[in-house]
């Protein structure tokens, strides 16, 4: 069984670990370090797994080492890291980070020559176990090793794997989407009380039909174009509403939003290894 250890018992260290254990992927093999009193005990009583405040004694046996903490501490952890005892050779751990914005190179420069890294950009659904996980592997982790780190984060959620060139331009579309989604929900919400509903109704109404909407589109096989299609009679309702949209130029302002979220993500990923993101 894979021996895993967590370092950081935030809500991202935290949403990991719960769903390792409802996936059965990880039970006692599972160490979390936090150094927040409150959070340790929440931690340790909530899930039964052994706390320790020790990022090198937690490293010890672990073949996953997770960096699940805001950027800005990432450095502290890659210090601790330099003082325990990591294996290199034939039985290799690998670093998987999840801190936004930190490229593999930076995390390579601090640990030992050759040491695996992964590099991890997650979004919140992952919270409730339905994540959009994308790695981008270092330049000496082998194909084995990021299966092993894919069967991990298929705990809560989904896996996909890029080229690390192309990890700005997850930031802007998975990274942050929840974002452009909660933002649609919202004005949908707000346009439903304009038409004389209540909100309580508007929300339940926008918010079921989002569900539903990504159920099927998840389900059927067909694509977005298609359902789309389903949906829009000639001249009717759907229709009136989409030319709207279409208007309002709802294709390019995704369009340059999304370029404005990959070059701001950009930005960061060259500053000073501490830009904020999705989960940070």
């Amino acid at each position: 069984m894979t021996r895993i250890a967590v370092i950081g018992g935030g809500r991202i260290g935290e949403a990991l670990v719960a769903g390792l254990l409802e996936s059965g992927r990880a039970t006692k093999d599972l160490v979390v370090v936090e150094t927040f009193a409150d959070r340790a005990e929440l931690i340790a009583g909530r899930f039964g797994v052994r706390v320790t405040e020790s990022v090198e004694d937690a490293v010890v046996g672990a073949d996953l080492l997770v960096i699940a903490v805001k950027p800005g501490d990432v450095d502290t952890v890659l210090t601790q890291l330099g003082k325990a005892e990591l294996n290199v050779g034939d039985r290799d751990q690998v670093l998987v980070s999840l801190a936004a914005g930190v490229p593999t190179a930076r995390l390579e420069a601090k640990l030992p020559a050759g040491f695996p890294v992964v590099r991890v950009m997650s979004n919140t659904p992952m919270l409730v176990g339905q994540g959009m996980s994308v790695l981008a592997p270092g330049r000496y982790a082998r194909p084995e090793q990021l299966a092993l780190v894919t069967d991990m984060l298929a705990a809560v959620g989904k896996v996909v794997t890029v080229a690390e060139s192309q990890m700005d331009a997850v930031t802007a579309l998975s990274g942050s989407g929840p974002a452009y989604f909660f933002l649609v929900v919202e004005a949908l919400v707000d346009a439903g009380v304009g038409l004389g509903l209540s909100r309580e109704v508007a929300d339940q109404l926008v918010v079921q039909t989002m569900i539903g909407s990504a159920a099927l589109l998840d389900d059927s096989g067909q694509s977005a174009v298609e359902l789309r299609a389903a949906v829009t009679s000639p001249a009717g309702t759907t229709a009136a509403a989409l030319r709207e949209l279409e208007r309002g130029g709802v294709r390019s302002a995704f369009l340059e939003a999304l370029h404005a979220a990959k070059q701001r993500s950009a930005e960061q990923g060259v500053g000073d290894g501490v830009a904020g993101g999705p989960l940070a």
